[in-house]
């Protein structure tokens, strides 16, 4: 701290109880230097305060994934809706002491049972008929102090959430239950479904199970987050407009928000892609 800064520091403190002329006169300071000064520590007050609650969700992240290092971290914030450079990530996980996880190597004997198909859409993300091109993923919602999970089905034609479940558990039957919502009424056959290579999707269980509907399964290139952008959108758009606005605290709230919202967002949430319609309104205008 420079002279001139300190001066600049007694001046604030003073200042409720002196005539701020006769505090810059007597420092022999100018007021348009004290102003400069004072808007600078407002900007570094606030950086200070945006820094600090990005700080607080990268440890809730880490203590949900201590296997998470800088990058996956990086990731994991930008599927949050924060934008935010690794080389930051990086700093600020060293300034908290957060290492990932290193897991221990095991030997596997034989194949491991997965399945990893081609990928059908190669970030096509449209489809020239509702339920032709389908994609899905699982994305996690924090529950007061601990966290829950949602799986979606969201059709490519119109951006429709056509199937959703949540669980505290994320594993196969969670993707398993989801796919059962959509394909209880509805002919599967020559279906895309497009995914991740989450062990969920990449399973024999599931993947049989998309044989026995007749549907295509389809997978991104590992780790590689933009072939499944179009549902990584949905995911950001309910999180910034309700889950963090509301902060539930059970899986009962969680649920009904996720609902409302997915009502609201297929019913009336307007899309520039779908010409300024909703989802369900941009289908009905197409089918009639």
């Amino acid at each position: 701290m420079t002279r001139k800064e300190a001066r600049f520091e007694i001046i604030e403190g003073m200042r409720t109880r002196y005539s701020l002329k006769w505090l810059l006169e007597l420092a022999h300071v100018s007021r348009a230097g004290y102003y400069k000064w004072r808007k600078t520590q407002q900007t570094t007050q606030q950086r200070k305060q945006e820094e600090e609650l990005l700080e607080s969700h990268m440890l809730s992240i880490h203590r949900v994934h201590p296997y998470f290092g800088y990058l996956r971290m990086t990731v994991a914030l930008r599927r949050e809706g924060i934008l935010v450079n690794h080389k930051k990530v990086y700093r600020l996980m060293k300034k908290l002491g957060i290492r990932s996880v290193i897991r221990k190597k095991r030997r596997f004997f034989g194949k491991q049972a997965s399945v990893v198909n081609a990928n059908r859409l190669d970030r096509q993300f449209q489809a020239d008929s509702p339920l032709s091109k389908l994609v899905t993923d699982i994305t996690y919602i924090r529950a007061g102090e601990r966290f829950v999970y949602l799986s979606v089905i969201q059709d490519l034609f119109n951006n429709e959430i056509v199937a959703w479940r949540l669980s505290e558990r994320n594993d196969l039957a969670l993707v398993s239950e989801t796919l059962d919502v959509l394909s209880k009424n509805v002919n599967m056959e020559g279906v895309i479904l497009h995914s991740d290579q989450g062990f969920q999707y990449t399973s024999k269980p599931f993947n049989r199970k998309l044989k026995r509907l007749g549907m295509l399964g389809s997978h991104s290139r590992r780790g590689n987050c933009l072939d499944n952008a179009c549902i990584e959108s949905f995911f950001s758009h309910l999180k910034t407009e309700r889950i963090y606005l509301t902060k539930p605290g059970t899986l009962a709230e969680v649920e009904q928000h996720v609902r409302e919202y997915i009502s609201f967002y297929n019913e009336n949430r307007f899309q520039k892609k779908l010409n300024n319609r909703s989802p369900i309104e941009y289908r009905e205008t197409v089918a009639a």
